[in-house]
């Protein structure tokens, strides 16, 4: 595999509606491009989790998706589409050997890409949100028609209560975060988080997934779950690893959806370097 090297300062590349997407490179080696979730970017998300150890062996690609972080809002509507077109330029940046690994959203991200025929040597999905059976009640589909209502009238913080709400944060988690520091970089994303209701919410509806909707994928895929994580979301993952044609599951003890450096590098890893 082709050795990439760090870049020193943020870099952007233009997807194909124009839009700059910021991108930064840590280590030196073969590189991985990292996708976030929701309300992440790559100072406040998975790759700053991953980077520590990940950056030792690989040249880790961070960027953030548009309209976060130093990334452009676009110029065109928001489709799904035009996120599968920023990670193809980035990917176009790392080069075609390059490996991928995205988070919740991000992974649901990566996925779409893959469905769409972009190219990588192999790709990694940790915990995407899906809800394919009755362990978990079925995700209102107007949840982000709901959040774009907020967001249009300046409502960030009550969106992202929303969301937080709607992945399990108790009550009292969320009026602790509203005093924290983190609150403000939360909310002044909260605008992005349509986008991700747009990627996940067709499969959070407690049913099965579509036959044949991964068939086409072709390249080798982790699924990744965390052995703390409810039975919804392992059932999803193993719905997702068995539905596709050179898909692995791998179970991490201990983890939750929040992605912790320690126990998923070493997995990653393996599975990049074999």
């Amino acid at each position: 595999m082709p050795t990439v090297t760090a870049t020193t300062s943020t870099r952007f590349v233009t997807s194909a509606d124009g839009t700059a997407i910021a991108y930064d490179v840590t280590g030196t080696g073969p590189a991985v491009v990292v996708v976030e979730g929701a309300l992440c970017q790559r100072t406040m998300g998975t790759a700053k989790a991953l980077l520590p150890l990940l950056s030792e062996s690989f040249a880790v690609f961070a960027y953030d998706r548009r309209g976060r972080g130093e990334s452009g809002a676009g110029s065109s509507a928001y489709a799904v589409q035009r996120e599968v077109e920023d990670l193809v330029a980035v990917l176009e940046v790392a080069g075609p050997d390059a490996c991928v690994v995205g988070a919740s959203s991000g992974a649901v991200l990566v996925l779409e890409a893959l469905r769409a025929g972009v190219s990588v040597r192999k790709a990694a999905l940790y915990e995407a949100p899906f809800i394919v059976d009755g362990t978990h009640a079925p995700n209102d589909s107007d949840l982000g028609a709901r959040t774009q209502q907020l967001v249009d009238a300046g409502r960030h913080g009550d969106a992202v209560k929303l969301f937080m709400r709607t992945v399990g944060v108790p009550a009292f988690g969320v009026v602790m975060m509203r005093v924290m520091p983190v609150w403000k970089k939360l909310c002044a994303v909260a605008h992005t988080l349509p986008h991700d209701y747009a990627l996940v919410l067709e499969h959070q509806q407690g049913a099965p997934l579509p036959a044949g909707y991964l068939s086409a994928v072709t390249v080798p895929v982790l699924v990744i779950v965390g052995g703390k994580s409810p039975a919804y979301m392992k059932n999803a993952q193993a719905a997702i690893a068995a539905a596709l044609p050179n898909g692995t599951l791998r179970e991490l003890p201990g983890q939750t959806h929040l992605v912790r450096g320690k126990a998923t590098v070493p997995v990653l890893r393996d599975f990049w370097s074999s």
